[in-house]
């Protein structure tokens, strides 16, 4: 009976938290348990009680037994921290420092990855819907497109658990707040700074579906319409998650060797979605015997290691607060009472030698 009881105890207390661990809930009878499990009325009453001697549960003479409340506590007390990657670019610090505010304030994480893919971004929240956690920072799959899984957001918010987006929001989820980068900004920013430079022909690569790409692209264009100078479609280009893989993963760099060959000219500085395409793009350009940047100035975001390991360290953009300290301490925010806010970092400038 022993091991049946607790076997018992575990099924129970994982009901308890998946349907939410609410005050006052009643529990099934002991015959209804016993029929339910296949398993005798003193096997039921055995781990009843010891669910009783958790907490989590209270009986209540001639009435039955009701939940306490404390599995949902317990639940609310962790957080899922959803990203694309976990151990990539710039997300590995991104994660330490939200884990470590919230550990701060008492929560634990859950993390997952998407991959990018709105496939796996799906399953992870059918799972969370399940787990019952307290809260969900969440960077949302290819958020440049129609999400398929603004449903399961919209389930999300219904059940109260509190949502918050970090890098970008989709447009039909534009009420729940969000942490992200000053896209728009930061092309600008980066435009501008070549054009002081003395550059009057810029290009870009952008990524096309993530939310970001189309703001930095907006950004860098109105800098340069902005100084009075053209604006070649010719010298800007898109590229997706699925290239991405191509590139970083599987080292196949065609699609870069055409921007280079067919569209660069007659740019002679180009911006970079971010640094991992920069580090790239600065290597086959020196390979074609280009010198960086004399003869092509090279310029992106994030200040990540790829800006400083690269052949020709990288003039990047950096936030002046950390993306993950601030998504973490808004939550926290959220999960005592207050309003969500969605918040735009700010960028500053790191020159280095590509530009």
């Amino acid at each position: 009976m022993a091991m049946k009881y607790k076997f018992l105890a575990d099924l129970l207390r994982e009901d308890l938290i998946k349907n939410g661990g609410r005050s006052g809930y009643k529990l099934p009878t002991e015959a209804e348990l016993t029929r339910r499990y296949h398993m005798s009325r003193q096997t039921v009453r055995h781990a009843l009680q010891l669910l009783a001697e958790e907490g989590l549960v209270q009986s209540r003479q001639g009435s039955g037994t009701y939940t306490t409340g404390m599995a949902r506590d317990a639940a609310s007390r962790q957080i899922a921290v959803v990203t694309s990657f976990l151990d990539d670019y710039i997300f590995p610090t991104i994660l330490h420092d939200a884990q470590s505010i919230f550990a701060q304030a008492g929560y634990s994480t859950l993390v997952c990855a998407t991959e990018n893919q709105v496939g796996t971004e799906r399953d992870i929240l059918l799972r969370l819907l399940e787990e019952n956690v307290g809260g969900i920072l969440v960077e949302g799959s290819k958020t440049a497109l129609p999400s398929p899984n603004a449903d399961l957001y919209r389930r999300l918010r219904e059940a109260d658990i509190p949502l918050l987006f970090l890098h970008g929001a989709y447009s039909e989820l534009s009420a729940v707040p969000c942490i992200y980068d000053d896209n728009y900004g930061g092309g600008y920013l980066l435009a501008r700074h070549l054009i002081d430079r003395g550059h009057r022909h810029l290009a870009g690569i952008f990524k096309s579906d993530d939310v970001q790409g189309p703001q930095r692209y907006h950004g860098c264009i109105s800098a340069i319409r902005d100084a009075g100078l053209p604006i070649s479609d010719r010298c800007f280009r898109w590229y997706d998650t699925e290239d991405r893989l191509e590139m970083v993963e599987k080292r196949r760099f065609d699609l870069l060797r055409r921007f280079l060959a067919e569209r660069l000219e007659p740019a002679t500085a180009v911006i970079c979605y971010n640094d991992e395409i920069a580090f790239l793009l600065i290597q086959e350009l020196l390979a074609m015997g280009k010198r960086v940047p004399e003869d092509t100035a090279v310029v992106s975001f994030d200040n990540s290691y790829y800006s400083q390991i690269s052949p020709i360290p990288i003039t990047s953009l950096r936030h002046r607060e950390k993306m993950g300290r601030v998504a973490a301490e808004e939550m926290i925010r959220i999960l005592g009472g207050a309003p969500g806010q969605s918040r735009a970092l700010e960028w500053e400038l790191l020159e280095r030698s590509s530009s």
